[in-house]
């Protein structure tokens, strides 16, 4: 076979193992079955000498790694808030690698550039956010937040006659970052990569939920007239809540603040017009990160960053070089909106999803996995022992089992059923800690998950607990 039949042919193979893998993922065990030790001593060793047939090679990556996979797209992962990559956003997705586009400019890729500069209009739109907010297409939420809080560190800066972008952090004026005391732990991360501190901050309290207190954020504003960045919550993590943004974003901005909002995935409940009313007022928010490999489905890697100051954004991100030419048309150009200059046209696959579901499509799949959660919290609340300890605003919530009022044996049984679970592989749920106490804590994100799913699953937690108890 000619090499480059070769390399064809292993296109062919990798789609044809890739459906295969989608249509057993369903019934297949939902933990890996193999180790990461046996998986790193099948691809270890000295690096190959020579090269290796093409075909041959997508049969071995297949062969090795297949019994490692986590069953992340399978209907019944619940351990973290991760999407189904759907098959539609995934063949785009197959596109995009194919077409090999770096989309940092116009000129880079007309085609990506004008399909993100679609997709990033269709997200605001359907999020009900203001048309002047501007959209970079990033990795995921981790990166969108760096982006956001870059924004407002150089916007604020900026109002004090500082040139953070130029002259950086030397010398440059206080600012102070006021955070709720259950924030994500991927915020602290872009605050360190800011040089703004990860231990810098003022954490406002919380209710028992997580969400933000108003009364505690307005002491703090008042406490000190340095420039406030605020950072909101739409959807914890554990909990699903998200702070009250009709009180705080007013707050913030009378004390010329910016208030940044995390909203990995709970800002798709503008989406529902039944859960919307959620995150009434977050639409005057400063700057706001969310996933789209959660409840819009795509692959990884998608994230969205958006920020309603324009120009605050394209000074944090922007990047200039005299071969990195543009036109002189009023065209957005992708690579002034994020951190990376090499990057993949990440606006194929989100403008795939978006036109596969549309807005009724992702309207009724985030309606209905809020239903399932509910479904699989009632559930569980009903079997004997085990007790749940949030009802299900959103999509998460979290599960203690036995021993009320000793906690550490509360703790020891939780953890327990939760390996048990993982064992059984029936359902993937995965431990959390909150509030000092270890908790079993379920994430429903996937457009495959249904109420047959649901069944399945509160079965396997009642069989898991019941082996528990039965072993002590």
């Amino acid at each position: 076979m000619r090499s480059d039949e070769q390399e064809y042919a292993a296109l062919a193979l990798a789609a044809q193992l890739a459906e295969q893998y989608r249509r057993e993922v369903a019934a297949a065990p939902r933990h890996p079955t193999a180790s990461y030790a046996e998986i790193h001593a099948r691809f270890d060793g000295p690096v190959p000498a020579h090269g290796k047939d093409a075909v041959a090679v997508i049969e071995e990556l297949d062969a090795g790694a297949r019994d490692g996979l986590r069953g992340i797209v399978a209907p019944r992962f619940y351990a973290w808030v991760n999407g189904h990559s759907h098959v539609a956003g995934v063949a785009a997705d197959w596109l995009t690698s194919a077409w090999g586009q770096n989309c940092a400019g116009i000129p880079m890729s007309p085609a990506g550039a004008a399909v993100e500069a679609v997709a990033a209009r269709w997200l605001l739109e359907l999020l009900d956010l203001p048309p002047e907010n501007s959209v970079g297409l990033v990795s995921g939420a981790t990166i969108a937040n760096f982006v956001g809080l870059a924004a407002a560190r150089g916007e604020l800066l900026r109002r004090q006659g500082w040139d953070v972008e130029a002259d950086g952090l030397y010398g440059a004026p206080p600012l102070r970052v006021l955070l709720g005391a259950d924030a994500h732990n991927t915020v602290y991360s872009g605050l360190r990569y800011l040089g703004l501190g990860e231990k810098r901050v003022t954490t406002i309290a919380t209710d028992s939920l997580g969400r933000m207190q108003p009364g505690d954020l307005e002491r703090a504003l008042r406490a000190s007239s340095d420039p406030a960045i605020v950072i909101g919550q739409a959807g914890q993590i554990n909990t699903g809540v998200s702070d009250p943004f009709a009180e705080i974003v007013p707050m913030v901005h009378a004390a010329q603040g910016w208030i940044h909002v995390d909203g990995a995935f709970g800002l798709w409940a503008r989406a529902s017009d039944k859960h919307r009313h959620l995150l009434d007022g977050v639409e005057q928010a400063d700057s706001m990160a969310i996933d789209g490999h959660k409840w819009l489905q795509t692959p990884y890697d998608s994230g969205f960053a958006i920020v309603r100051n324009e120009e605050a954004h394209r000074r944090a991100m922007d990047m200039q070089a005299s071969y990195l030419t543009r036109d002189n048309a009023n065209h957005r150009h992708p690579g002034a909106y994020v951190p990376e200059l090499s990057r993949r046209a990440r606006g194929f696959a989100a403008w795939a999803m978006m036109r596969r579901l549309g807005r009724s499509g992702i309207a009724q799949m985030v309606d209905e996995d809020v239903r399932i959660a509910g479904i699989l919290a009632a559930g569980m609340a009903a079997i004997p022992g085990v007790t749940v300890l949030n009802q299900p605003e959103l999509n998460q919530f979290m599960v203690r089992f036995g021993a009320q009022g000793d906690e550490a044996k509360g703790d020891r049984n939780t953890l327990a059923t939760v390996e048990q679970i993982q064992r059984d592989a029936q359902a993937y749920m995965g431990s959390a800690q909150w509030r000092g106490l270890w908790v079993m804590r379920v994430s429903v994100c996937s457009i495959a998950t249904t109420e047959q799913d649901a069944a399945i699953t509160i079965d396997a937690v009642r069989s898991a607990w019941e082996a528990v108890q039965a072993g002590r």
